[in-house]
């Protein structure tokens, strides 16, 4: 029987070797040159041992502690809403809101209680570094054309199914060995390369929180911005601290009902959106991918619910991005989603009042480009990740004069 991290080990090797595509090869090696990583197990005593502190947690050990239900050590930390067992923590960085005894670690495999203080395992530990366009992530709207100097830990608190990075999103900590990299160093490397933005992507970067942000507050020093991509399971307090960091949130809305999240991404969907709404409050921008799953996310009834939600509780104003599914991680028998579902998809948004709708994963498709919404012009032209033509002047459509909502160089509209 193999074990989870040999599987891993030995499938990141193999596309490697195969020169395979995709989420597989992006962490060998890495793109930015001077940093290395080795699919390689860690230590797991080592890493423990040098995890910083956390933050985004509490203890019954703890000032203002809560305890309010006891709980044996063989239940389900998942269903073990609270306990006042000596030294057991409550994580509250995402909706899981995990509570640990010692030596147990988060559903996200990146949080550990030790000794009854929660510890981040993958602060400073990057597992993939790469300068890629911000189209790519996707942002539309912010900074066209700009170099994104993107990195990764392992880890994220969902389970998709159909995930497409899930070599690192679904690893633990310890199925890789990398040099720790200070946040100093990643926004120095970053400068060095005339990269105008970090993001945070590829796993679910809310893991990594304490160092994301202490790397977002090091790259304002050098005039750079910081963009997070991200499933939007976090709770408040922490994403309130990452909307006065950050300058621009992606969001994957990956479906609009509540058995779509339970089944395909072992989540829920109503944390998700109390996030989008508190991002939309705190006029961070913001674009929102909704990933088109054949049988499972594209019947008419829920991307008419989706444009909805969109339209009546954020604004018309909002990108989104239908973007088409490929096989992948648990879910190779799925067809490619058809271009049609894609097409369908974006004539119901723009029904429904949303100006920027995008299809996305289908490389030259009309549906790539920015119009206007007043005269239908086309304001940015794009072919796959590149930037092909800009009719923008001042945020401005050069044809009519009407405001684009953006962040388009230095103008924010």
């Amino acid at each position: 029987m193999i074990s989870r991290r040999d599987f891993l080990v030995r499938a990141v090797k193999a596309a490697a070797m195969l020169g395979g595509a995709g989420a597989v090869t992006q962490t060998l090696p890495w793109t930015v040159s001077g940093f290395h990583n080795e699919v390689l197990a860690a230590d797991l005593d080592e890493i423990i041992e040098a995890a910083p502190r956390a933050r985004f947690w509490t203890s019954v050990s703890l000032a203002g502690g809560d305890c309010l239900k006891c709980h044996e050590p063989g239940e389900n930390i998942l269903k073990r809403k609270h306990t006042h067992k000596e030294n057991s923590v409550t994580c509250l960085l995402c909706a899981r809101k995990c509570t640990l005894l010692p030596n147990e670690t988060g559903k996200c495999r990146s949080r550990r209680n030790v000794a009854g203080e929660l510890r981040s395992l993958v602060y400073g530990r990057p597992i993939s570094i790469h300068i890629d366009p911000i189209e790519k992530k996707p942002f539309y709207h912010f900074l066209p054309g700009a170099a994104a100097y993107s990195l990764a830990t392992s880890g994220c608190p969902l389970r998709c199914r159909f995930c497409q990075n899930w070599q690192i999103s679904q690893a633990s900590p310890q199925d890789y060995r990398v040099r720790s990299i200070p946040a100093a160093e990643i926004a120095d490397s970053a400068s060095g390369r005339k990269a105008p933005v970090i993001a945070f992507t590829y796993n679910e970067p809310t893991v990594f929180a304490e160092y994301m942000l202490d790397i977002a507050r090091r790259a304002r020093e050098h005039r750079i911005r910081s963009v997070l991509i991200s499933c939007g399971y976090m709770t408040e307090a922490p994403l309130r601290e990452m909307c006065e960091t950050l300058e621009a949130i992606k969001i994957d809305l990956k479906g609009y009902s509540e058995k779509f999240y339970r089944e395909v991404c072992g989540a829920e969907l109503r944390p998700v959106l109390r996030s989008i709404k508190q991002i939309a409050e705190s006029k961070v921008h913001m674009e929102i991918v909704n990933l088109v799953v054949p049988t499972l996310n594209d019947s008419e009834k829920s991307l008419r619910e989706l444009s909805d939600w969109v339209v009546s509780e954020l604004g018309p104003q909002v990108p989104v991005h239908f973007t088409r599914f490929h096989p992948s991680y648990q879910m190779p028998n799925l067809p490619p989603t058809p271009v049609a579902t894609l097409e369908r998809a974006r004539e119901v948004a723009l029904d429904k009042g949303m100006y920027y709708p995008y299809i996305g994963n289908v490389p030259g498709h009309p549906g790539n480009h920015t119009y206007c919404p007043s005269c239908r012009k086309i304001v940015v032209k794009r072919e796959s990740f590149f930037l092909f033509e800009m009719n923008l002047k001042d945020g401005k459509c050069g044809f009519c004069g009407r405001p684009i909502e953006g962040v388009w160089g230095g103008t924010h509209v």
